[in-house]
């Protein structure tokens, strides 16, 4: 007599597909896909939605493998207890495992008067549509501010002022993640296209036309887009699972949950013994390819292998026309190279569709996908000094 396992992915995105595809290695699962919106966002180029010149989606039907069984809906608990996810609709599922791969939200901070009205955050579909909405109704002239110089602030801020807009970006740091020469790449590019880059500001105040800055300065906004910090869907907390201080699922190396053997996380949302890795799509892909395999594992009678993906840069898009990547150890620290202009440009395309074509192919022939493994996670690990 077969038996079927029962395994719902929570999360449609990088890794919830990638870990749902891969599980399809074997016949006797039966995958179960949970996402809030019917298509696959391309989060990499939401800034490009908003700018007008990609819609940062795919259909399902290109990346997800046809056994895959989709539910367009949100998970509100899991209750791990008796094996069930509980959904927005009333509905729920049962399982047998349940990946956990939630990804991460784009808040915008309470502690900042007027940003939660003002302000508009770009991390997820539903936000970047809404500030699309509304740079249509500002004049290509008007003056737009964005706050935050992560990777996401800086691409938002060339891919806006190559559209011809006036755009300052206020940051504590420009490009804290990048080596000295990467950086220098990057604010040299800002500078071509326009961009005004304040430094070392805190942002104190967000109105409705504008922002004010700690050291009492006024900056004249029609928009401001805030890109400053990631966060997390509570999920996890709200079913009464252990996670670390940002709301990540606490797991073990293996991406164990470390509350309930049944259940694994994979992506943003993962805090691998309290130590996560840098959220992006880059390392959401190994850490699905991962989950699954920690599952396929525990079903073959086989001990499940410890995480220990590579990290091999960061690819920065300055526009459709300019670039930087910026070279890594495998522990994702920064190496003082880097690639520049439009080769840069080019390398970071074929990066965004080579994310999706990665996708696809684990669909059509799961197992496919691979990444090598970084070799230094469990000694620094060890050491207590694993940087992300």
């Amino acid at each position: 007599m077969s038996t079927t396992t029962r395994v719902v992915v929570v999360g449609g995105g990088y890794a919830g597909v990638l870990a749902a595809n891969r599980l399809c290695q074997r016949a006797d699962i039966d995958v179960t896909m949970v996402n809030p919106r019917p298509q696959f966002v391309e989060r990499i180029r939401l800034h490009q939605l908003v700018a007008g010149n990609d819609d940062a989606i795919e259909d399902y039907s290109a990346v997800l493998a046809d056994s895959v069984k989709l539910a367009v809906d949100c998970a509100v608990r899991i209750d791990a207890g008796v094996r069930k996810l509980r959904l927005a609709s009333g509905s729920s599922l049962d399982y047998d495992y349940l990946i956990y791969a939630v990804g991460s939200t784009a808040p915008v901070p309470a502690s900042v008067p007027g940003a939660a009205e003002f302000a508009y955050p770009l991390g997820e579909f539903e936000s970047a549509n809404r500030l699309a909405a509304r740079l249509a109704d500002v004049p290509l002239q008007a003056p737009i501010v964005v706050v935050g110089g992560g990777l996401t602030g800086i691409e938002a801020a060339a891919e806006f002022a190559e559209a011809g807009r006036s755009v300052t970006l206020v940051t504590g740091a420009l490009g804290p993640s990048l080596a000295k020469g990467g950086r220098r790449s990057v604010a040299n590019r800002l500078t071509k296209l326009g961009v005004t880059v304040l430094d070392n500001a805190t942002v104190t105040r967000v109105e409705k036309d504008g922002i004010l800055l700690r050291d009492g300065t006024r900056i004249p906004s029609t928009a401001t887009v805030w890109t400053a910090g990631f966060g997390v869907p509570t999920l996890a907390a709200d079913s009464g699972l252990r996670t670390d201080r940002l709301g990540r699922l606490l797991t073990d190396e293996t991406l164990t949950s470390v509350d309930d053997p049944t259940i694994i996380a994979a992506g943003d949302a993962a805090s691998p013994s309290g130590v996560p890795l840098r959220m992006s799509c880059q390392l959401a892909m190994p850490l699905g390819s991962h989950a699954a395999d920690t599952l396929l594992a525990r079903l073959d009678g086989r001990k499940p292998k410890d995480l220990n993906p590579a990290s091999v840069g960061q690819c920065i898009s300055l526009g459709r026309h300019a670039g930087t990547i910026q070279m890594a150890h495998f522990n994702d620290e920064a190496l003082p190279m880097h690639i520049g202009g439009r080769l840069a440009a080019t390398i970071k395309e074929s990066v965004c569709k080579g994310t999706v074509s990665f996708l696809a192919k684990e669909a059509r022939k799961p197992g496919s996908y691979f990444w090598p493994r970084g070799g230094q996670r469990q000694k620094n690990l060890t050491k207590g000094n694993f940087s992300v």
